[in-house]
Formats: structure tokens, sequence, C-alpha cells
């Protein structure tokens, strides 16, 4: 590891973008998609993970080695096609500008363009021992904007998920003890889609998300350090409107138990406060239509800005208590072990943080020139209120442009222009929200936490760019 403190104040951005700017010289390509083959799964599966960065560098080459001989190709046939004078795809007829397309609802639900078939979320090879209580990694490097597509949102499942019958599920609310609900209620589906909605754009992570980074590098790609990481515009009923609708007692309440319909029984305590500021939803819908089975249709609770495990899919159940529950996902898992060996319970909250999506580990800048920056910030306690981006490994900081919109809890998409010249880079970003938290390099977050534990790694994320344009995962302290 590279022993750079990242740490120093942002200056004033210099564009590159200046009048005259060669915006043409710079290309990137992308990472190589799907490089462990079976038999390298079933052998991380059995606890060998030293030849994982053998294998991503093997797909590396073979992906290089199909991009020059297809650019050979092209080049050599460009001049007899067009005597040498430009692009035949540009001064040629192409089959798709001459032909009939396809007909108006070919595909009654959209699909992606075959040409981004391998742009997917994907599980990590070795992670659990069984794939129905797995993750599967969203493809950050891939997304553009702040919301993730529904079909590529990430996934977490504790035992597999489930395309539950709407017309079968219920919703209920109750109380630990006699008089925090007036009236216990069942709700069906039906009776939730008739009250008054309303829509929120709210990131959810996983508390998990850059775990396998806590010691040391681990993954290669951004797609698997950060990749537990998504966010939608969710849409549903505030959880204090039917709190109120069974008159619960909400000075008396001081928790409620969420708990799931699936086979999992998840279960998790939340505090009041958020419940009675209105942000957490009864939500059913996800970016302008129903959820997704794996995102919990036909009911999930949203709680933004906090861990993942809290936001219950497949919601059956709401209680009204006066303290914690210390159910089998808070004592045992989702929890934080501490330098000291104790264990900390209840961090829920999600810090701030950011990562650069691109360029980002198994990238190639193919030329020197001209590149955008760009990545994602987000934080559980509010907005993002500036990122700054180093290309020196923290020596000089240089505040990057916050894309509208900035929203609270939500995930901010951050640009900086770059200009690339050749010479080996550490490309940082490093987070800032409205509550003056500032994210934490990885020798201060070990300072405070260790380097044992699972969750709520929040670090600076670096990616090396080596003289050749590859751009590799590295950690720096």
């Amino acid at each position: 590891m590279t022993k750079l403190r990242p740490d120093g104040e942002a200056t004033l951005r210099t564009d590159p973008l200046a009048p005259g700017a060669d915006v043409s010289s710079g290309r990137l390509r992308r990472a190589p998609e799907n490089f462990l083959t079976p038999e390298d799964i079933r052998q991380v599966g059995r606890g060998r993970r030293d030849f994982l960065r053998a294998s991503f560098l093997t797909a590396a080459a073979a992906t290089a080695a199909t991009v020059a001989a297809t650019a050979g190709g092209r080049a050599a046939a460009a001049p007899a096609a067009t005597a040498g004078i430009g692009d035949p795809d540009i001064l040629n007829p192409t089959p798709w500008g001459s032909s009939l397309g396809q007909p108006v609802a070919a595909t009654p639900y959209g699909l992606p363009s075959r040409h981004e078939r391998g742009l997917v979320r994907r599980q990590s090879p070795g992670l659990t021992q069984v794939a129905a209580a797995s993750v599967s990694f969203a493809p950050l490097q891939g997304l553009f904007g702040i919301i993730t597509p529904s079909g590529l949102h990430f996934e977490r499942h504790h035992q597999g998920w489930q395309d539950i019958d709407p017309t079968r599920h219920r919703f209920m609310i109750d109380g630990a003890k006699p008089g925090f609900v007036k009236t216990p209620k069942v709700y069906t589906m039906d009776d939730i889609l008739r009250l008054p909605p309303v829509s929120r754009m709210h990131f959810i992570e996983c508390g998990a998300n850059t775990g396998m980074e806590w010691g040391n590098v681990a993954v290669p790609t951004v797609q698997y350090t950060h990749g537990m990481l998504s966010c939608s515009e969710f849409t549903g009923v505030p959880l204090r409107t039917l709190l109120e609708d069974c008159g619960a007692d909400l000075k008396a309440a001081k928790y409620v138990l969420a708990e799931g319909g699936d086979g999992s029984s998840m279960t998790r305590t939340i505090p009041i406060e958020p419940v009675l500021s209105g942000e957490v939803l009864v939500a059913y819908g996800q970016n302008g239509e129903m959820l997704r089975p794996e995102n919990g249709y036909p009911l999930r609770l949203v709680v933004p800005g906090v861990q993942g495990v809290s936001w219950v899919k497949w919601l059956r159940r709401v209680e009204v208590g006066d303290r914690p529950y210390a159910t089998k996902d808070e004592a045992v898992h989702y929890i934080d072990l501490m330098p000291d060996g104790q264990h900390r319970q209840y961090s829920s909250v999600q810090e701030c943080k950011s990562v650069i999506t691109t360029p980002s580990g198994g990238q190639t800048l193919m030329a020197k020139g001209y590149f955008t920056i760009s990545g994602l910030a987000w934080s559980g306690r509010g907005k993002v209120k500036r990122v700054d981006v180093s290309v020196d490994g923290g020596v000089n900081w240089v505040e990057a442009t916050l894309q509208t919109p900035v929203l609270s809890k939500c995930l901010t998409r951050f640009t900086l222009p770059w200009s690339w010249d050749g010479q080996p880079a550490l490309l940082q970003s490093r987070a800032i929200d409205e509550t003056g938290f500032v994210q934490p390099g990885y020798g201060q977050l070990r300072a405070a936490r260790g380097s044992r534990s699972i969750y709520h790694n929040n670090a600076i994320q670096t990616w090396q760019v080596a003289e050749n344009g590859d751009v590799n995962n590295v950690q720096i302290l």
C-alpha cells in the first residue's frame, strides 16, 4: 500500500475544456465482464481466492486483443472501401439505415439492446455458500445519472426471493403491549393502493457494501467493491399514515418492528423518529411501476439513510413497541466488530461515502487526452454538500461539479474534466455532507474501527492508472 494520507483542502478547478481543447483524444475501454469460469467459481467457493486477479488480467488481455484485432481489421478495410478518405460507417449506407425495422410492440415489455448484454448484475463468486442467501452487485461502472434501472438493482436475499400473489398478500399492524395500537388492522394490497401516494428518490446500500475491502484489496472492479448500492424512485404510503389509521400511540411508541413475509422471516427494529417524520414508506412502486419480485413485490419498507437490511422486503407486519427487539439479525448479524473485540449494535445509518465509477478498476485508458471523471456520492444523514477529486492520491484536491438534482439521502452524480498526460495517476473522491462529515481515508477509518469488520466501510476508494492506461484497485493509507 502507498502510505499517503488523503487530506488537504480542495482547490479551484482548472477546466481543460478551454477553447481548442482536444476532446477526441482520450478513449476508454470497458472492464471485461464475466471473467471467471465455472471452475474458477468452484475454486473460490472452496476458499481459494489467490487467482482472482490472474483470472481478471487474463480476461482483460483477451478483451484488449479482441479490440485491437477489430480495430486493425477496420483500419485495413477503410481505405479499400473509401479510398482512404474517411470512416466507412459514416460514408457508406448501413443495414439499419436501409431496411425496415422491428414492428411496434415487438417486445411488449422493452428490453436493453443486445449490444448491452454484458451490463448485468453479478453474484460475487465465493462470497456465500448458498445462492438463495447471497448478493448480486449492480454494474455501477455502466450506469448514468442517479437512478438504477429496476432490472439492475442489487439484490440481497436471506432465503431466496419470492413472486407473491398480490391478491393474497396481507399487511398487519399491531402493538407489543395493549394500548400501543388502539385498533390493530390487516390491510390488503387494494386497501393500501387506494390511499394517497407519495413518491421519493432514495439510495439503498447494504451495510456490507465494500465489506470485502476492510483488510486489503480483494476485488478488481467497482461493481464488486461498491455494487451493493442502488437508487430508485419509490412510491407508497407513509408508515405514519397507516399507524395513525390504526390509532397507534405515537407518544408511547419508541420503536417499531418490521417483519418480512419470506422464508427468512427478516425482522428489524426501526426507531420511531424517522417514522414520525414521514420518511419511512410502505412502498409498492419503484421507478414508475410495481416493485420487482427481487425487490420485495408487492410491498416493502423504505427507510431512507439506513442500511438496506432494514428496508424489509415482502413486508407483512409492523409491531409498535417501546424498546429495541434484538432479533436474530440484530444480535448476531449486522453488528460492527470494534478494535477492542466488542461488537457495536444498531449502527444503521450509512455514513457519507463516494466512489469514482469511471475511470475505475478493470477499465483501460486507451490514449492520452481528455476524460470525464464521474462517480456517485451519498449520505444517510442528508444531502451531499461537496465532492473533491484527487488524481495524485490525495496530495491535491479539486472540487467536482455536482449534477442536479441533489436530494436528501439520495445518490448524487459528480463529474470533473481531466486531461491525462500518460503518467501514472491515483484517482480518489472525497464526499462531504451537509452535516459537515468528511469521508475518511483508510488510515483514518482503521484507526477508529480496526481492519476486521464487515459493515459500514465508507473509506476513500483509490483507482491506480498505470502508465499503459490500465486501471487497478489499490488502497492508500
